[in-house]
């Protein structure tokens, strides 16, 4: 049994007299966590499309009021082109440092109609590993690649230049061999790759030298990509006309999509725009308190350990952490004490804990 579908006010999480400002502040919220391009999750194209279905309706006026009125069952009829139609979601993300272009509605609402243009080719994904003082800051970082581009001596034809490729006299260029039959009034069309050319459409008599007739190069590309602030772990940016060449001349390159990872560090740990961080403790500074200088991305700070502190307490520092992408203001950074029990004392220091323990027997003994 198929799941029921959710209230489109739910879906957002707010309430139902929400303002514009708020379903398009929540939208854009939702949107940037699970969009399928950054977010890996088995469900995370199914809830981006019930994200954006939610605010294709809560945003137009007539489609909502629709909806407060009669439900789902108001909006009955609807083709999702008309539920979407109208709405510039890509522009709803300018100025937050992710491209959410690439007709990802074409990708993900099938029901569209493709646009028509030049073949494309596949896109390439690489992995960018950054130290948290990146994520920090934000700001340039190197990627290096190897891709397959249009060869230039031949600009992706394959063949010789002054020469071009020979035609297929059995398909005519189109690559498919079309066998039609009748059965009484039924007809049949059945549709197989051309035998003479392979599904090429062509032949190249005199194949280009720099390519030897596949009309792509091998090259390595040094790229330079912007890590936004706060920049999120696993976020992907997409980098346009940086992936594969399309496999017919004429075509455009696929696009370059940059995961980006956060590089382990010696002193904090990563949890979202959280930092942990262990602080070692003696027993003593544990028992009677101290004071301690405590580094962070800021530079070193003073935190105040209070007295009869256990172990394992976390310490929290509040905006001492990451920036949280997209919004203002900052994560925390919480410090986890690790109480360190001494291994070996002097006669001095043992005499001192032999007295202590015989005080804390003698409070223990009077009650």
């Amino acid at each position: 049994m198929a799941d029921a579908k959710r209230d489109y006010y739910e879906v957002l999480g707010v309430p139902r007299d929400a303002d514009a400002k708020a379903i398009k502040d929540a939208f854009r919220q939702l949107a940037l966590k699970f969009h399928p391009d950054r977010n890996k999750a088995p469900d995370a194209e199914a809830r981006f499309k019930e994200i954006a279905e939610a605010y294709a309706v809560l945003s137009d006026p007539k489609k909502r009021a629709d909806y407060d009125a009669g439900g789902f069952s108001g909006l009955g009829g609807m083709r999702p082109e008309d539920i979407y139609g109208g709405i510039d979601f890509e522009n709803l993300f300018g100025g937050l440092g992710f491209d959410f272009g690439g007709g990802l509605f074409e990708r993900f609402f099938g029901e569209r109609r493709r646009k028509s243009g030049p073949p494309r080719g596949e896109n390439l994904e690489v992995v960018l590993r950054v130290p948290i003082e990146r994520v920090f800051t934000g700001g340039d970082e190197a990627v290096h690649i190897e891709r397959w581009v249009q060869c230039p001596a031949c600009k992706g034809s394959g063949a010789k230049a002054g020469t071009l490729p020979r035609t297929c006299e059995t398909c005519h260029g189109s690559g498919r061999q079309v066998k039609k039959s009748q059965d009484s009034n039924v007809f049949f069309e059945q549709v197989t790759v051309c035998p003479t050319c392979g599904g090429r459409g062509f032949f190249i008599d005199d194949p280009c030298p720099a390519c030897q007739g596949r009309g792509q190069t091998l090259i390595a590309e040094k790229l330079t990509v912007k890590v936004p602030v706060g920049v999120d772990e696993g976020m992907v940016l997409r980098i346009p006309g940086h992936g594969v060449a399309a496999q017919e001349a004429g075509g455009t390159p696929g696009d370059l999509f940059v995961i980006v990872h956060t590089l382990p560090h010696a002193q904090f740990k990563r949890d979202g725009s959280d930092l942990w961080s262990v602080q070692e403790l003696s027993l003593t500074d544990a028992v009677l308190g101290t004071q301690l200088q405590i580094p962070t991305l800021d530079g070193p700070t003073s935190v105040q350990v209070p007295p009869g502190t256990q172990p394992d307490t976390v310490l929290r520092l509040r905006h001492k952490g990451l920036p949280s992408f997209g919004h203002s203001g900052r994560g925390d950074l919480l410090l986890r004490m690790r109480l360190v029990v001494p291994e070996h004392l002097s006669a001095e220091e043992r005499k001192l804990y032999e007295q202590l323990r015989q005080i804390a027997r003698g409070h223990a003994a009077g009650g």
